[in-house]
């Protein structure tokens, strides 16, 4: 006997397994990290001396804006893989395994240095307030710490946000996920932070401006489509 042929309307049926999609407004996520970022930077800037040989007095005057702008750093990291998934979203079946592993893992290799050098000046604060800034200041474990948390960001995490922005660049180009000029501007900035972290510890500001020019464009280009059936 052979089997009963399969009705049409059971082939038609329709999957009911739920599907979940990316909310237009995700891109706001890259919005939020840049504008998370910059107060970040402008805070730890204000609150502590640039050059990692100081002798370390803002433990005893500033560091509640230093400890204010540290707290704010795992909300910017959140931000920062929300906007990762974004850009993943949009390339689909275009992502390119090498370019999409390289800006990948450049982007946690950036927030994992991220993360630590705000480890070590938060101990430092922790240890400021448990020995007294006084006699923290000025020792060899303050300016261990301190240079440490210095070559992280502006030597390690200056140059693998570069590495991010170029393979970003490269696959915004090839795959058409944002429009062609932001992909010409971060190959400029790239090349700014690239050499400009050399000359001064401000240029890896760039990296938020950039995250914000490209956030705000796929957030207009994602209004801007038809919603899909």
């Amino acid at each position: 006997m052979t089997a009963p042929a399969t009705s049409d309307t059971a082939k038609a049926a329709p999957s009911t397994g739920a599907q979940l999609n990316t909310p237009k407004a995700a891109a706001i996520a890259g919005i939020v990290f840049a504008i998370l970022l910059v107060a970040i930077f402008v805070l730890l800037r204000s609150a502590v001396p640039g050059s990692p040989t100081e002798s370390g007095d803002w433990l005893a005057e500033d560091w509640r804006r230093a400890a204010f702008a540290l707290n704010l750093i795992p909300f910017a990291g959140i931000a920062f893989l929300w906007f990762i998934g974004v850009l993943r979203d949009r390339l689909g079946a275009k992502e390119d395994r090498f370019f999409a592993t390289v800006f990948f893992g450049s982007s946690l290799l950036f927030l994992g240095m991220l993360f630590t050098a705000a480890s070590l000046v938060g101990a430092l604060i922790l240890a400021g307030a448990a020995m007294g800034p006084n006699n923290l200041a000025g020792t060899p474990t303050f300016y261990f710490a301190r240079a440490t948390a210095f070559i992280l960001v502006n030597v390690y995490a200056a140059k693998v946000a570069t590495v991010f922005m170029v393979s970003t660049s490269t696959v915004v180009i090839y795959t058409r996920i944002a429009p062609r000029w932001i992909a010409i501007l971060g190959y400029a900035l790239a090349a700014v932070l690239l050499v400009g972290s050399y000359v001064s510890t401000s240029t890896i500001i760039v990296l938020p401006l950039w995250v914000l020019a490209i956030s705000v464009a796929i957030l207009i280009d994602n209004y801007r489509a038809p919603s899909p059936a």
